[in-house]
């Protein structure tokens, strides 16, 4: 039985999704690449509210001439400093279906250099 890349994807999230879990006080960070750009959310999954959000496609991260694994860092920095504003300092990791290497794994990197733990 041969899966299309989206239906493999959303398998794989089904899966992760059992054992992934955000709650108030430790959000899921969940990380949406398309080809262009890569997004990040912290979600509360008990209250079912995104606390912060951040995407490439923000003014000072879209206006930077710097390939995309550089700006998935600077996207996760960023969500670092804004959820750390928020009082947010410890997350659970959700690649969402995808592998983590490339900007996933960029992201995640710039989230800890962020100071986020997880």
């Amino acid at each position: 039985m041969a899966f299309n890349k989206q239906e493999r994807r959303t398998k794989i999230k089904l899966k992760l999704r059992k054992r992934i879990k955000g709650n108030p006080e430790t959000p899921r960070l969940s990380v949406f690449r398309s080809n262009a750009e890569i997004y990040a959310q912290l979600i509360d999954d008990k209250g079912g509210k995104t606390l912060v959000a951040v995407g490439s496609v923000e003014k000072g991260i879209a206006a930077a001439k710097v390939n995309k694994s550089e700006k998935a860092k600077m996207v996760g920095k960023l969500i670092a400093e804004k959820a750390l504003a928020t009082g947010i300092s410890k997350v659970v990791f959700d690649r969402n279906g995808f592998l983590y290497h490339g900007r996933v794994k960029s992201l995640a990197e710039g989230a800890r250099e962020g100071g986020l733990n997880f």
